[in-house]
Formats: C-alpha cells, sequence, structure tokens
C-alpha cells in the first residue's frame, strides 16, 4: 500500500494553529506554471491550479492546498466543470481509456484519486447535489474498478456517506425554513401592545444560565448547515476573463447564511420585544438584567453571535429610550459587556476576546471549551473587505492564490468552530420560544415603549401620534 495517503476528517486538514498556508516547493520562481514566494505558492494560471490538484502515482496535493483551491475555484469555474476537467486530465494521464490497462499503475493511482474525491465530499457535500457530479464520480470508479475490486466498496462507502450528510443538511433546512415562514409572516404583524400576547420569556426559563446554553445551541445547530463555499458564492462577481456569466448565474448558493444572519436579527428584536413589553417598569427593568445576566453567560461560554444580538437588542432606542426602567437596573455589568462589544478599533475588543476563546478552543480537554461563536456579521464583513481589497486575478491572467490562502485561513478557522457538537443538553420547550414567540416590528417596538414611558421631546411627540 505505498504512497497511500490516510484518510482524515475534514476537521484535520487545518493543522493545530488552525490551518498551514505553506505549500512548499524545493526551489523559489516557477514549477509546472505555479509562481513561488518564500516557499509560499502565490499565482498561477487556472490550468495550472487545476494540475496541480489531480494526484499522479507518487504525488498527492497538500490538504491546505485542496481546501484552498477547491473553495476558492468557484469564482472561475462551476464545481462540476472542475469536476468533469479533474477527471479528464486523470483519464488522459493514467490512460484509462487503453483497451488493457496498467494494473500496478492504477492501483497506485486509484487510492490517490479516491482519497481527493472523499475530502471533495466531505468538505463541500452541496456540491454533489448535482446529478452530473455524481455522474463524474461514477464514471471514475468505473474506469479504475476493474484493477482492484476494493475500489467499488470504497467508492459505496463515498456516496452512503455523502447521502447522509446531504440528507442531514437538507432535512436540518426545511426546519429553519418552515420555522422562518412561520414567524415573518403572522406575529410580526403587532402594532399596537395586545393583551399579554405572549409567555413572556422569564415564565419559560427563568435561569439565565439555561437560556444562554439553549441560545448556544440555537447557533451551533444553525451553524452547522453553513457550507464553507457560501462565504465565497456571497460575493461571485463576474469572472472578467469569462464575460460570459457569473459562475453561479442560476442562484446564489448562500440561503444557509442568509437565514443565519436573519436569526441575528430576530434574537436582537426579541430581546427588545421581551423588554418593552411588560406594564411595570419594576418587570422591564428585571428583563433587562435577566438578559444582561445571559449575555455574561454568552460571553463565558465563547458564544458572541448571541451576545451581540441582545446587547444589539438592549441598545435599540425605543429600549434605551426607557430612562425611568434603565435607573431600576444595575447598569455595571452591562457596560463592562458592553465595552467587550465596542465597534473602536474595528472591534478590537472583541477581537482579542475571541482570540482567546480560538486559544481556548485549541487546547481544550471538554466541548463546553471548544464553543467558539464568533459575532457572525463582522465575520462576513471581514471576507467582504478581504475579497473586495485585492483582485482575483493578476494583470498577467494569473489566479491570485496569496489572496485565497488567507480567504481559506478565515473559512478554514470558521469551519473547525461550526464542527463542535454542543455539549448543553437541548430544552425543546425553550428553543421553540425562540424561534416562534412573537416580536414587535420597529414601529411595533416604538408605540410599546411610548406606551410604558411617554414621549420625551418634541421629535418623540411627532412619531408617535404618527405612528398612532
Amino acid at each position: 500500500q505505498e504512497g497511500m495517503p490516510q484518510t482524515l476528517s475534514s476537521t484535520s486538514m487545518f493543522t493545530p494553529c488552525g490551518f498551514s498556508p505553506h505549500l512548499h516547493t524545493s526551489k523559489e520562481g516557477e514549477q509546472g506554471g505555479l509562481i513561488f514566494q518564500d516557499g509560499n505558492l502565490t499565482s498561477a494560471s487556472l490550468d495550472a491550479l487545476i494540475q496541480h490538484l489531480i494526484p499522479t502515482t507518487d504525488y498527492y496535493p497538500e490538504k491546505a492546498y485542496i481546501f484552498t483551491f477547491l473553495l476558492s475555484s468557484r469564482l472561475f469555474i462551476e464545481p462540476h466543470e472542475l469536476l468533469s476537467r479533474v477527471c479528464h486530465k486523470c483519464i488522459e494521464q493514467q490512460r484509462l481509456d487503453d483497451p488493457v490497462l496498467d494494473k500496478a499503475r492504477i492501483r497506485k493511482f486509484g487510492p490517490k484519486i479516491l482519497q481527493l474525491l472523499t475530502e471533495w465530499t466531505e468538505t463541500f457535500p452541496y456540491d454533489f447535489q448535482e446529478e452530473r457530479m455524481i455522474g463524474h464520480l461514477k464514471d471514475m470508479i468505473h474506469r479504475i474498478a476493474p484493477c482492484d475490486e476494493a475500489y467499488w466498496k470504497k467508492m459505496n462507502q463515498l456516496l452512503q456517506a455523502l447521502n447522509q450528510k446531504l440528507a442531514t443538511l437538507s432535512h436540518g433546512q426545511e426546519g429553519i425554513v418552515k420555522i422562518s415562514s412561520a414567524v415573518s409572516d403572522k406575529l410580526v404583524a403587532f402594532k399596537t401592545k395586545p393583551p399579554s400576547i405572549q409567555r413572556e420569556i422569564l415564565s419559560v426559563c427563568s435561569d439565565p444560565y439555561t437560556l444562554a446554553q439553549q441560545l448556544t445551541h440555537v447557533e451551533l445547530e444553525r451553524l452547522s448547515h453553513i457550507g464553507p463555499e457560501e462565504f465565497v458564492q456571497a460575493f461571485v462577481h463576474k469572472d472578467p476573463l469569462d464575460g460570459t456569466k457569473t459562475c453561479f448565474s442560476e442562484q446564489k448558493k448562500t440561503s444557509n447564511l442568509e437565514a443565519y444572519v436573519k436569526w441575528f436579527n430576530r434574537l436582537c428584536y426579541l430581546v427588545a420585544t421581551e423588554i418593552c413589553m411588560p406594564a411595570k417598569k419594576k418587570q422591564r427593568a428585571q428583563v433587562i438584567e435577566f438578559f444582561i445576566d445571559v449575555a455574561r453567560e454568552c460571553f463565558n461560554i465563547g458564544n458572541f453571535n448571541s451576545l451581540m444580538a441582545i446587547i444589539s437588542g438592549m441598545n435599540m432606542s425605543p429600549v434605551s429610550r426607557l430612562k425611568k426602567t434603565w435607573s431600576k437596573v444595575k447598569t455595571a455589568k452591562f457596560f463592562i459587556l458592553e465595552h467587550q462589544m465596542d465597534p473602536t478599533g474595528n472591534f478590537y475588543n472583541y477581537r482579542t476576546a475571541l482570540r482567546g476563546a480560538a486559544h481556548r478552543s485549541l487546547t481544550a480537554h471538554s466541548n463546553r471549551e471548544k464553543i467558539v461563536i464568533p459575532f457572525f456579521s463582522l465575520l462576513i464583513k471581514d471576507i467582504y473587505f478581504l475579497n473586495e481589497g485585492c483582485a482575483n486575478r493578476l494583470p498577467n491572467g494569473h489566479v491570485n492564490f496569496e489572496k485565497f490562502l488567507e480567504l481559506a485561513k478565515q473559512v478554514g478557522e470558521f469551519i473547525t468552530w461550526k464542527q463542535v457538537e454542543c455539549p448543553f443538553e437541548q430544552d425543546p420547550n425553550i428553543i421553540h420560544y425562540l424561534h416562534t414567540a412573537p416580536i414587535f416590528t420597529e414601529d411595533g417596538l416604538y408605540l410599546a415603549s411610548y406606551e410604558s414611558e411617554s414621549p420625551e421631546n418634541q421629535t418623540e411627540k411627532d412619531r408617535w401620534k404618527s405612528l398612532r
């Protein structure tokens, strides 16, 4: 079994420090159309990059390279087209069309091509929702299987694992879609404060630790559906060298990413609604203090996305204008949290806390210590600026691989985080409430807020009048 690559799950694609960008080569300069600098691959033509992906009897691409190229190649070529080209080149190079196959040679090559296909299906399963992709897989196996019976078995395992993964993902997606449509239509329509429309949050869950854990459940569940490629597909522009169409003209395949951003917004509004609902000042203050404790626990867990949503909800003007309510709140804890999430210096404090959580995650002994849920819209913004900040192609038409190594580093770290198993027991009751409790629109929030504490100045009075 010489030269057989070891099978690794997609988590170990990244070295302990998160990712290894070094794709070493013996010499600087050019090598097979690939340009290297300080031992790192910096640019190459698309053809050369595709060639570099293809295993031979004595070569297998580095894990970091496979991930980076499969992630970024979709900006230049659709996945089914890429797989088709990979298969054609393999057929050519390994002479798989010859009437008599060179069995010894193919036994050296077979395990490697199977390994490449396995890594692709494990890391980018959504690519294989397309019939054409599965067609290429099966064609490849039919060509090499005559040389070794074991290849059939390996291929079946690969397809089974893939089907299972896609089934889990689409099942999760359906659940999310069901919830989203149910919620957005009927419940947001409250214009005025309805007579106790809801069991309020405290009657469903009065323990801030429990709520923080259930929020973490929701976050990890939703993260698990986001494919790494969605980060790249969110920014697909026309490829200047293609001219005909964007790579994903049919649709931007970013639905899980968008659903996740919607969840963040829902949580902001839920927090604001829960605070503005109660008629009594004392109760409103109690809800604020409760959410401050929830947010603090989210911070301790490493769930920065829920933390940020809670703080944003509390900072919405219908909530922050409730001066009398806030005067009853012990605000010291809130200011500490706000300071952590302060946007100054490009979110310097948050980024420091995130690095701390990421570091803890690497040395963790338990799943609980492994949790890192980044403030998601900032992660997207970082990736967006990285993408906008430098060109996909260099003036000579080469792919700017250096940029994609940086992109793969950010997305790769995210993949490691989203694979953490949630260590907390699920409470279906609380989770159902988080997804379905009625929330006010912005207007509804202002109305509820003015009813709780009447308008202070002319602007507020006018606004209240127009709302009524």
